[in-house]
């Protein structure tokens, strides 16, 4: 039997054709904090009233309510009478605790603020989440793999019980998505989206359940990846979250229009199997490579490479920006990589990797900044260039990866400036020792093909120079 909220749910999404979930998350200026119940209350009238036709469901956080008191805590209770009765509300909430206090705050969340749904942590097992469980038709979306960077360190460990996979230790997020999934009809999952990898993995594990993903956009998560691997078989079962992007727009709900259409492009695109997926990819790394052998990219003779060594061959990627085909190529390549590493920002070495970051970042909607590697000795002196919030992830892109040297230079300058660099990703990786060098400074590197691959392909297809 179908639990009455996600009932709910499922007709809202079937009615306006959307998966779209809008997060009702106030942020106001000084000069509206002074009288804050007003301005939230003006600020989300606007929201719904524009983009009620394109939502399936409205997310406010309760934090950005409880920030201004009682008048907050005020505005949230007449938001949410605002919202018409047949579309669905999940307070996010993010609760966890037991007994007397876990009721209580099941009370005030669907007692008191009348909403169908809460988000809760897991962390103090069934009984946190069982007084929510009793109330009738009511639903809970669990905390499972958050989309923020520092979650890694205990949401991807390594543990045993709970059915692992194959009988070897599972991540901890899947661990946690097979227990919650087993306290009753009305729990859901927030996954971000962000981590590809952790949505695939709990799909093919709960194959039914409804994921709420945010982290769409500026950490990191692409919404039309994200709705690929998280849909279910009936083209429902996912929420992307998405909060400022629409409701700091100008025109909310044109806004909320344009994801909707995006999301349903995505979630209505035939479903394929992990080996054709496997195999559409394989086809497109050799299409990708022949490209660059037809570019030119690909040279053989005899050349001084930037380490002072001789190679009977030279890589050049700098001649990808001159073809808009093939640099779209090499932008699917990196988003290929990137789709399962969490990050905040982009950073690009200079100067080979700028129009490939560019080319991604447009595509991916995140955005980069580079690292100066002489430092400027004019104008603002910039030891980075383009802007970034101190402690921001950053995934370091390059064309290529010979040694580590350049990578190290340009991960120092970011480090100095409180950046956290964690993973690089490359086009070809040369296997000149590099990728090694960076792991042993704790740099995870990502190649999307070897140089033994692209010579293979080249002497194939009889390529002057190149030799089987």
């Amino acid at each position: 039997m179908i639990n009455a909220f996600f009932q709910d749910l499922e007709r809202s999404c079937r009615e306006k054709n959307s998966l779209l979930c809008v997060g009702l998350d106030p942020r106001l200026e000084p000069a509206e904090a002074e009288e804050p119940g007003r301005a939230i209350l003006e600020r989300n009238r606007r929201v719904i009233e524009q983009t009620l036709p394109f939502t399936a469901c409205y997310k406010p956080n309760i934090a950005f309510y409880e920030a201004f008191g009682p008048e907050g805590l005020e505005a949230l209770e007449r938001t949410l009478r605002l919202i018409p009765k047949d579309t669905p509300v999940i307070v996010d909430a993010k609760r966890g605790d037991i007994g007397a206090t876990a009721e209580a705050y099941a009370q005030a969340l669907f007692g008191r603020l009348g909403a169908g749904c809460a988000t809760v942590s897991p962390y103090l097992g069934r009984e946190s989440a069982a007084p929510f469980l009793a109330w009738p038709g009511k639903a809970l979306f669990v905390l499972c793999r958050t989309s923020n960077p520092g979650s890694d360190l205990l949401q991807r460990l390594r543990v045993s019980g709970l059915e692992p996979c194959g009988g070897q230790p599972a991540p901890l997020y899947l661990q946690i998505a097979r227990e919650a999934a087993s306290w009753g009809e009305g729990i859901g999952l927030v996954l971000g989206a962000n981590d590809l990898e952790a949505l695939e993995s709990v799909r093919r594990a709960l194959p039914e359940i409804w994921l709420l993903c945010p982290g769409i956009g500026p950490q990191g998560g692409c919404l039309e990846r994200a709705v690929q691997a998280g849909r279910r078989r009936d083209h429902l079962g996912i929420l992307p979250v998405v909060s400022r992007a629409v409701c700091q727009d100008p025109h909310p709900g044109e806004a909320a229009r344009a994801y909707r259409d995006r999301i349903n492009r995505e979630r209505d695109k035939p479903f394929r199997s992990p080996a054709m997926d496997e195999l559409n990819g394989q086809l497109a790394k050799i299409r990708l490579l022949e490209s660059l052998i037809d570019h030119g990219c690909l040279q053989f003779g005899r050349f001084r490479l930037k380490s002072g060594q001789i190679s009977p061959y030279y890589l050049d990627l700098r001649k990808v920006i001159s073809s808009t085909s093939l640099l779209a190529q090499v932008a699917e390549a990196y988003l290929s990589l990137l789709e399962k590493i969490s990050f905040d920002r982009i950073a690009a070495v200079p100067l080979a990797a700028l129009p490939l970051a560019t080319a991604v970042s447009l595509r991916l909607g995140v955005p980069f900044v580079y690292p100066r590697l002489v430092a400027k000795e004019h104008g603002t002196g910039n030891p980075i260039e383009g802007d970034f919030r101190p402690e921001d992830r950053m995934v370091l892109l390059d064309d290529v990866i010979s040694t580590a040297r350049s990578k190290l230079e340009a991960i120092e300058v970011l480090k100095q400036e409180g950046l956290k660099i964690t993973d690089l990703v490359v086009l070809v990786d040369r296997e000149s020792g590099g990728c090694e060098e960076l792991e042993r400074h704790g740099v995870r590197c990502h190649s999307y093909a070897r140089l033994s691959e692209l010579l293979e392909l080249a002497a194939s297809r009889g390529v002057q120079g190149a030799v089987r």
